[in-house]
């Protein structure tokens, strides 16, 4: 069954803990994106958040980190007690050595591209990946339009982990909504990350719900 994975960063942060209870009710993974005003020109939020959100979380936190040398954070976030942890594959010179030591710390490790970037390039460390994902609109802010071409880059990237004989999930993020939920499923996506279509809504629990199909 598809998961889902409300970003954080489309919630009311004057009112966190309200939209905190409705990841916890009605969805699975807290999608946590961490932006530095760097290696993407937006910054959101840092530890302090990350460590509120942490000490009343019911459900997995999955932390997409959009920052230069994202191997620096690992050993913090993990302490924290974050359960996914992926990072861009530009983002560092050593995304190997980066992807072991967060499995090393008992979190998955996922590698996210952006749609410029051609889904080949993950090939080399997918055996090394427990999670990829596909950004459907590019890193940095939320609200954008999802790109069409996700899809075709969905599948094949799907087939690339079947071959390579892998269970590798696919996580898209960006401009999910209930219109195209189906269709990245169907073509292979098992983790979608939304952020405006549920917070933005009168009633983000039956968005949520219809998220899934």
């Amino acid at each position: 069954m598809v998961k889902i994975a409300p970003s954080m960063l489309a919630a009311d942060f004057l009112h966190l803990e309200k939209d905190v209870k409705t990841v916890n009710e009605n969805a699975d993974l807290f999608h946590l994106d961490i932006m530095d005003g760097v290696f993407v020109p937006n910054i959101s939020y840092g530890f302090p958040v990350v460590e509120a959100i942490a000490s009343i979380a019911q459900k997995p936190m999955d932390v997409h980190l959009m920052i230069v040398h994202p191997e620096k954070y690992i050993e913090r976030f993990a302490r924290i007690g974050v359960s996914m942890l992926s990072f861009h594959l530009n983002a560092t010179d050593k995304p190997a050595q980066a992807l072991l030591h967060i499995r090393e710390t008992g979190m998955k490790a996922g590698l996210v591209i952006n749609p410029d970037m051609p889904v080949e390039s993950l090939y080399p460390y997918l055996h090394l990946c427990d999670y990829i994902i596909l950004m459907s609109v590019y890193a940095g802010f939320g609200g954008q339009k999802f790109i069409e071409d996700t899809y075709d880059r969905i599948r094949t990237l799907k087939a690339e982990i079947d071959r390579q004989e892998l269970s590798v999930k696919i996580e898209v993020d960006g401009g999910v909504c209930p219109a195209n939920a189906s269709l990245l499923v169907e073509a292979g996506a098992e983790i979608l990350v939304a952020g405006s279509a549920v917070f933005k809504s009168d009633d983000p629990a039956e968005v949520i719900a219809s998220l899934r199909g």
